[in-house]
């Protein structure tokens, strides 16, 4: 391992390296000499906190609870620059520290290199160099804080392993079409295609403005559009499952769009996924059923908690666990509210959201559902919220909601083709407006995001 001097230098360090072990990878698979494969390895930050001392208590990240060794075996550095370098220079500039870097004992699989080229041959020969994509070296034993990860001779200094993180980016690219790339800080999920054509609408307005902050809108196809276009003449359906709508700005704080379809188990997988490039923020507009008599077609509901009958991450956090509103998030919405809906906010209101798995929860007997929902505090029900501010909370990532009510079903207003059809064409563009300005504003100052609500008291890693 070899010592640098600051956080610049470390991470161009990392890049080199990683550059250097797919070029080796490249040249070994296309030469055939498999044998030079065995030293094709991901690169390791170690970082040596010698002297630990109490910090500023506001800080976010960048602190840790003893002085040691705190490591990480990265993958795509490039891609991360920005985030490792921030963070090296936060833990830095708050202890006493020895920066070292070089390559790990851990194999990149050719599958995660990118030009390797046609892998047929290799597969079909008996070499032992070259390793396979080993789901034995996948899992979130960091970010679920199991013991074993916290009490090695090394401390975990991020959140994942290289292969969770490279199969978390085969999976962005498999689900929602394009490559990571693109891919923005400031993510919106919906299960809508309306939404994504009003997004896409609003996307080609801004690229056509003088002064726009955008450069460039990437759709599932691969095609970027960086000029005035008309939306109809665009492609914006996707044989995809998950397809993704890049909103681009030249320091990647732009705002992706991906339409998740619908129920708690995408929620999860897709951001499983995204987790591993820490983005600033995600939120959910989608719809809801009301639960209260007072509330229209149309109304607004912020979640500020959220009732989980999802289930899909129960073996990962308790039920009774409580999973706390974001009020950096919280604050945001109800201000692009106020902005897109004018001082009338009338229609918006806070309240519990439940989430669960069976779409047809309302065809129960009302003896049923009052036994179900006896004692609950839900204003709305959806599929997805409880999931996404769960794995949000899960992954430290700052998560919000803001549903739309589209039916009524314990006030005789079930959902129907003709009243939801009006509903959508009415209130699809406000919505998306809504978050997209959210998005905005918290974008103007992303500091403010970095919530201590999210940080663990035990478990915790320095980056953040």
């Amino acid at each position: 391992m070899q010592r640098v001097d600051g956080a610049q230098q470390a991470v161009d360090e990392l890049i080199s390296l990683y550059g250097a072990s797919c070029d080796l990878a490249r040249s070994a698979i296309a030469g055939g000499e498999l044998e030079r494969y065995r030293d094709v390895r991901y690169p390791k930050l170690t970082v040596e906190v010698t002297d630990w001392r109490p910090i500023d208590r506001n800080e976010p990240f960048g602190y840790v609870d003893e002085a040691g060794t705190y490591s990480a075996t990265l993958s795509r550095p490039d891609l991360m620059r920005g985030y490792l370098t921030a963070q090296l220079e936060a833990l830095t500039s708050n202890y006493e520290c020895e920066i070292r870097v070089g390559y790990s004992q851990t194999q990149i699989p050719p599958e995660y290199v990118a030009g390797v080229g046609d892998l047929s041959e290799v597969r079909a020969s008996t070499s032992k160099d070259v390793p396979r994509p080993s789901l034995d070296e996948v899992d979130d034993a960091i970010v679920d804080g199991h013991w074993a990860a916290f009490h090695g001779e090394e401390k975990p200094l991020f959140h994942f392993g290289p292969q969770r993180f490279d199969l978390a980016l085969a999976r962005l690219e498999h689900y929602t079409g394009i490559a990571v790339d693109s891919l923005q800080k400031y993510i919106l999920f919906t299960n809508y295609a309306m939404h994504v054509t009003e997004f896409v609408r609003f996307g080609v307005r801004e690229l056509s403005r003088e002064g726009s902050r955008y450069t460039g809108l990437v759709l599932p196809s691969g095609e970027t559009v960086s000029d005035t276009v008309a939306v109809e003449d665009l492609e914006l359906g996707s044989k995809f499952q998950m397809p993704r709508y890049d909103l681009v700005t030249a320091d990647g704080d732009g705002i992706t769009l991906i339409n998740i379809g619908v129920g708690p188990s995408n929620a999860k997988t897709i951001t499983d996924s995204l987790a591993v490039l820490r983005p600033e923020a995600w939120i959910m507009i989608g719809h809801c059923a009301g639960l209260d008599a007072r509330m229209r077609i149309g109304d607004l509901i912020l979640g500020n908690a959220y009732e989980r009958h999802d289930h899909v991450l129960d073996d990962h956090i308790r039920r009774d666990q409580p999973i706390p509103a974001v009020p950096e998030i919280q604050r945001t919405l109800e201000k692009a509210v106020s902005k897109v809906y004018g001082e009338d906010t009338s229609l918006m209101r806070t309240g519990t959201v439940l989430s669960t798995g069976d779409r047809n929860w309302e065809w129960k007997s009302p003896r049923d559902l009052w036994d179900w929902l006896r004692g609950s505090t839900a204003a709305a029900v959806d599929m997805e919220s409880c999931t996404l501010a769960a794995n949000g909370y899960r992954y430290r990532v700052p998560y919000g909601t803001l549903l739309a009510v589209s039916d009524l079903p314990l006030h005789a207003v079930p959902k129907l083709p003709a009243g939801a059809q009006a509903f959508y064409s009415n209130s699809k563009e406000a919505h998306v407006m809504c978050a997209v300005r959210a998005m905005e504003r918290l974008a103007k100052d992303p500091r403010k995001l970095r919530t201590r609500k999210l940080r663990r008291t035990i478990g915790e890693v320095p980056f953040r």
